[in-house]
């Protein structure tokens, strides 16, 4: 009986083997195996003001545009904007991030009361002539689009311990710098605001390199944009 059971407890790894190895192969391959949908866009085409969780009030900040002015937070008043943390030679995610962000960009471009803050973590190579160019070339026509440079310490501080968005530097990766693909979203006050996950739980930032994150920041974006 005990080889019955050997025989019949091996056929079934053996088919185990044949059918489902190659699939988590593929999956390990294309790096799906990885990837967590974090949001709750199930069945959900639209969304509402009830479904976007208030988190607290955004970090004040004060750096240089590209166009050498002073930004603040006060220049985003009654808007509903985005930030991001990027630098203009980042060999992997920005470029990805950026095309996102002007995708968003042209979905709300009737928009006068939507904008963007791009903020470099490279300010020493990023001037306001360089991150000039930059908008320039990613073809950036939202004047409420700044992008922002400054001092490298104000700007870590902003990033690591204002908004809790990772920006670090590392000389041993392409670049010199690493930082996360999120998109914080703020609201006409001030707030950072966003969705919650499938679990019930505040994603708090939506991420600038999937295509569902960019879909659903459409969408809580014009939600926002028409709250009263």
């Amino acid at each position: 009986m005990k080889n019955k059971s050997y025989i019949g407890i091996s056929f079934i790894i053996l088919v185990f083997g044949i059918i489902f190895i190659p699939k988590i192969i593929d999956r390990i391959k294309n790096n799906d195996v990885t990837k967590i949908d974090r949001l709750n866009t199930s069945g959900q085409s639209e969304t509402s003001i009830d479904l976007l969780m208030k988190i607290g009030p955004a970090p004040k900040f004060s750096l240089t545009n590209q166009n050498g002015e002073t930004i603040t937070n006060d220049n985003y008043k009654e808007k509903v904007y985005l930030v991001e943390f990027f630098f203009s030679t980042c060999p992997t995610i920005c470029p990805i991030m950026n095309q996102n962000m002007v995708k968003i960009q042209n979905h709300f471009e009737e928009r006068t009361d939507f904008g963007i803050v791009s903020v470099t973590i490279n300010p020493e190579n990023d001037s306001s002539e360089v991150l000039k160019k930059h908008a320039e070339h990613l073809g950036v026509n939202n004047p409420n689009w700044n992008f922002l440079t400054g001092d490298k310490k104000y700007i870590f501080d902003l990033a690591n311990k204002g908004f809790n968005i990772y920006a670090g530097e590392n000389k041993d990766i392409d670049g010199g710098f690493e930082h996360s693909g999120l998109f914080a979203l703020i609201d006409k006050n001030g707030n950072i605001r966003c969705r919650k996950d499938k679990f019930g739980n505040p994603i708090v930032y939506y991420d600038g390199l999937e295509e569902t994150s960019v879909q659903a920041l459409q969408q809580d974006i014009k939600v926002l944009l028409d709250e009263k």
